[in-house]
């Protein structure tokens, strides 16, 4: 059986059904990576042999193995038990006796572990070449750097050499690599996969990210590490991504023309453009917004005392060994001394005014597209200032951790030059799978090849459109229509669109009487006698489900609907006596077709 050329998750997953053992696939990918002669993207290999036998012990493919023969790599500031973590510092480097629980999740779900890739030193750093090792070459051009600090995951996925890889992202670092290399690069809600064997940078902001070819790919990966660790502080319970439908007109809030910051680069500035196209092509409404509370918040992240957080996740050896220390990393971390523990305060009360001052950007909007990076930033210009390059880069994805967000870069329409450039999703703690349903649309509408292959993106799979376990579906009708007056309800309490199912043929709709934002009713009439009209299906937790509800005003209530896929959701509904003197526009087949009506 050959090889699968592409080693997406889909094509993977076809060539398995077809008969493919996986054995093959680790044989193809060690080949890869000799052919590839950048000694710079691995810092350990799992001996070939190993992998081999790691692929023929895999169990019978199940619902319980979905990453059944992935192979896969993970950024040497993650333990990996009989493999050295280095942090890419050789004095620093100790065996663990344990494999971090992401890690471990992964090999649970079938992935077969390759090596452990190269890495700006401590994860300080977003250009990925400060490193003691050869630096990995970024996918599309030497001359520009790879991206840091998990330069060599993200290199090793956008050359084909492994199906996904883990990163670490405190300050971009999942994120700037899969911009520079043409990825996706996912970066979940803090807590969601747990840091337990992760090498610190800061530890309360730190995260386990994911470089992918695909989006539904990152997704996957994401959702086998997720869930809470028992023995780390820091892991907290959330919704893991899933591929599910985007909103028919999700609402993006885009930075206003003036807080747009490319550092004088045209081709940056167009491939920008290209990509809010893109996101118009997808329905999406773009709404312009102050960017400066972000900017300013990210300011925080290394001018300020939140530094010392890198200091005292390596305390003791650069106190003991400061000349093993890269002599940028040692400059960026030493730099914390400055700071008091007043200052540390100081910082934190800023920051949570900040927290304030964003807020109101999530209410109206499902989440926040912002180009990954300024522009591509050559190794020469880090050779002649390694830290003003370096934070530029870091523009748009400093701030993010600081306020609790989740983030996933998705590759976007390619600058005039031939480099790849990408946008953004940024969206609250939380909403993961919105992002992910955002992110999958884009990344298929840009059309661009998977990484620096000449691998299309596959078919997309068909989304999730039901609600998870632990989920409320709830059909709207109305002013709660994605798009409409009232859709930021929805937003606030994390619901996700679920599916567009027009109800059975069984309902008349009603305007009924009142002031804006004019409120529909939906009432159940014989079977055959009526409409069907259109809906909208979204799921919440019962926690939202029931705030939801406890807010809605009479004479509405929530009932159970039937719609025209079988499926019978809790839905608005009206009381009969409510109709008196309402119009009937049934015959508009809508609520969003009867209020274009009247513009």
């Amino acid at each position: 059986m050959p090889v699968a050329a592409s080693l997406d998750f889909t094509s993977l997953r076809a060539a398995y059904a077809a008969g493919l053992d996986p054995a093959d696939t680790v044989r193809e990918v060690y080949r890869r990576i000799a052919a590839a002669g950048d000694p710079g993207i691995f810092i350990t290999l799992v001996p070939e042999e190993s992998a081999i036998a790691a692929a023929g012990a895999l169990p019978d493919r199940s619902e319980s193995t979905p990453l059944w023969g992935v192979p896969f790599a993970v950024k040497d500031n993650i333990d990996v038990a009989g493999l050295p973590t280095t942090a890419a510092c050789p004095d620093f480097a100790y065996a663990p006796a344990e494999t971090a629980p992401a890690v471990a999740r992964l090999l649970a779900a079938g992935a077969i572990l390759i090596g452990k890739t190269n890495l700006d030193q401590f994860a300080t750093g977003l250009v990925g070449v400060r490193s003691p090792y050869p630096p990995p070459l970024n996918a599309f051009d030497p001359a520009v750097v790879p991206g840091g600090s998990s330069s060599g995951s993200a290199v090793a996925v956008a050359r084909g050499l492994v199906s996904f890889a883990l990163g670490t992202d405190t300050a971009g670092s999942g994120r700037v690599p899969a911009a520079l290399n043409n990825l996706v690069g996912l970066k979940p809600t803090l807590g969601l996969v747990p840091t337990r064997g992760v090498v610190p940078a800061c530890r309360t902001l730190d995260c386990v990210s994911v470089f992918a070819l695909t989006v539904d790919d990152a997704a996957a990966a994401c959702s086998a590490m997720a869930g809470v660790d028992p023995l780390d502080p820091y892991s907290r319970p959330g919704p893991a991504p899933t591929a599910s439908a985007p909103p028919p007109r999700p609402v993006l809030a885009i930075p206003r023309d003036e807080d747009l910051f490319f550092d004088g680069d045209a081709a940056a500035a167009l491939a920008w453009a290209a990509m809010v196209d893109v996101a118009r092509g997808v329905g999406a409404v773009l709404v312009p917004v102050d960017l400066r509370p972000f900017l300013e918040t990210a300011k925080l992240l290394y001018d300020g005392a939140f530094v010392a957080e890198r200091y005292a996740a390596i305390r003791g050896f650069i106190e003991a060994k400061p000349d093993s220390i890269h002599p940028v990393t040692r400059q960026i971390i030493e730099g914390a001394r400055r700071f008091s523990a007043a200052d540390a305060f100081d910082a934190r009360y800023r920051l949570a005014e900040m927290a304030r001052l964003t807020a109101p950007v999530w209410a109206g909007t499902d989440a926040m597209l912002v180009p990954s990076i300024p522009r591509p930033m050559t190794v020469a210009e880090l050779e002649a200032d390694p830290v003003v390059p370096n934070a530029k880069l870091g523009t748009y994805t400093n701030f993010v951790n600081l306020l609790d967000l989740c983030a996933l870069a998705v590759p976007g329409p390619f600058r005039l030059d031939g480099f790849p450039a990408g946008a953004t999703l940024i969206a609250p703690r939380g909403r993961d799978t919105a992002l992910a349903s955002l992110g999958r649309a884009l990344h298929a509408a840009a059309g661009t090849p998977l990484g620096k292959t000449a691998w299309p993106h596959p078919p997309l799979p068909p989304a999730v459109d039901c609600a998870a376990a632990g989920e409320i579906e709830l059909c709207v009708v109305g002013a709660h229509l994605s798009g409409m007056p009232l859709n930021h309800e929805l937003r606030t309490l994390d619901a996700r669109f679920l599916r567009a199912v027009p109800t059975e043929p069984s309902y008349a709709l009603y305007a009924l009487p009142g002031g804006a934002p004019r409120k529909p009713g939906l009432l159940r009439v014989k079977s055959g006698q009526g409409a069907a009209i259109a809906t909208e299906v979204w799921a919440l937790s019962p926690a939202a489900f029931g705030r939801f509800v406890a807010a809605i005003p009479s004479p509405l209530g929530v009932g159970t609907l039937q719609l025209a896929d079988g499926s019978r959701p809790k839905g608005f509904l009206v009381e009969p006596e409510a109709i008196a003197g309402a119009q009937d526009v049934s015959s508009f087949g809508g609520w969003r077709a009867f209020i274009s009506s009247l513009a």
